[in-house]
C-alpha cells in the first residue's frame, strides 16, 4: 500500500511540475538540455562521418574488422543504455540549482550561496549517478545472463522487464538525492530513505525515462531529410512530430528535478526538515 501511495505522489508531482514550470516561467531552462542534445548529436554525426573503414586483405584484417565491429556495437549499447545517466551528469550544476530554486519557491527556505558547497552538491550528484549506474549495470548483467540461459531470446524473458524497473528506481534516486543532501542526509541515509520510498523513485525515474528516450531524430529537424524524400505535407508532419519529441526529451530532466522536489515536499515537508529533522 505504501509503495502505491508513494508511486502516486510521484505521478501527481509531474502534473504539478508542469503547472509550476508554467507559473514560474522555467521555460528557458529547457534550452540548456536542448542545446546539449544538439551537441551530442553533432559529435556523433562527426564521428560517424569520419570513422575509419577497415580494408580486408587477409585473415588478420578480418579478425581486426570483427573486433572493430564488436567494439562499435558495445559502445553503442552502452551509450543507448546509459544515455540518461550521461544527461544527468552533464546537467548536475543546473539540476542542483533548479532543485534549490524550486524548494525556495515552495517553502521560502533560503540558502546563502557558497561556491564550495555548490561544488560539493554537484560532486555528490555525480557520485550518486555513477554509483547508481554501476549498480544498475550489475543487476542488468545478472538478469541478462539468467534470461540468456533460460530463454532463446533474452529480451523476451519475463524477468528481463525487471531491468526497466531497476533503471526507473536508480534514475529517480539520482533526482531525489539533490533534496536529501539539503536535508543533511549523508549518502547512506539517503540510500535508506529512497529504499523506503522506492515507489516515489520509480515514478520519478519512470516518467523521466519515457520522456528522455522518445524516438526523436534530430536529422529530420536540422538536416531537413524529410523534405528531400517526401512531399510537403507528410514532410511537414514528420518535422513537427520530431520537433515535439525533441522538446519532450529536452524537458525531461527539468521536469524530473522539479517534480522530485515537489514530491519530496509533499512527502516529508521540506519547510520542517531543512530546519534539522529528517
Amino acid at each position: 500500500m505504501k509503495f502505491f501511495k508513494n508511486f502516486l505522489f510521484g505521478i501527481r508531482a509531474y502534473w504539478k511540475a508542469l503547472k509550476f514550470i508554467k507559473e514560474h516561467r522555467f521555460y528557458g531552462y529547457i534550452l540548456i538540455p536542448a542545446l546539449l542534445m544538439i551537441g551530442i548529436y553533432k559529435i556523433g554525426e562527426k564521428i560517424q562521418l569520419n570513422r575509419p573503414i577497415p580494408s580486408i586483405a587477409n585473415m588478420n584484417d578480418l579478425i581486426w574488422f570483427f573486433l572493430y565491429i564488436m567494439l562499435e556495437i558495445s559502445i553503442a549499447i552502452l551509450l543507448m543504455k546509459f544515455a540518461k545517466y550521461l544527461v544527468v551528469i552533464l546537467l548536475s550544476p543546473l539540476l542542483a540549482h533548479l532543485s534549490q530554486k524550486t524548494e525556495r519557491i515552495l517553502t521560502g527556505n533560503t540558502y546563502v550561496f557558497n561556491f564550495n558547497q555548490f561544488m560539493n552538491d554537484v560532486r555528490r550528484g555525480i557520485r550518486i549517478v555513477i554509483r547508481n549506474l554501476m549498480w544498475e549495470y550489475f543487476f542488468f548483467l545478472i538478469i541478462f545472463t539468467v534470461s540468456f540461459l533460460g530463454w532463446q531470446e533474452p529480451k523476451s524473458a519475463p524477468i528481463f522487464y525487471l531491468t526497466f524497473l531497476i533503471g526507473f528506481f536508480y534514475y529517480g534516486f539520482s533526482f531525489m538525492d539533490y533534496v536529501n543532501e539539503r536535508r543533511r542526509l549523508d549518502v547512506d541515509d539517503s540510500i535508506l530513505f529512497v529504499r523506503k520510498h522506492r515507489g516515489l523513485a520509480i515514478a520519478i525515474g519512470g516518467v523521466y525515462s519515457m520522456l528522455i528516450l522518445v524516438p526523436v531524430d534530430l536529422g529530420v529537424i536540422f538536416s531537413f531529410t524529410g523534405f528531400k524524400t517526401l512531399t510537403f505535407f507528410p514532410a511537414m508532419g514528420q518535422y513537427l512530430l520530431h520537433l515535439i519529441l525533441w522538446i519532450s526529451a529536452s524537458a525531461a530532466p527539468i521536469l524530473a528535478i522539479v517534480a522530485s522536489t515537489i514530491a519530496m515536499d509533499d512527502l516529508v515537508g521540506l519547510k520542517r526538515t531543512t530546519d534539522g529533522g529528517n
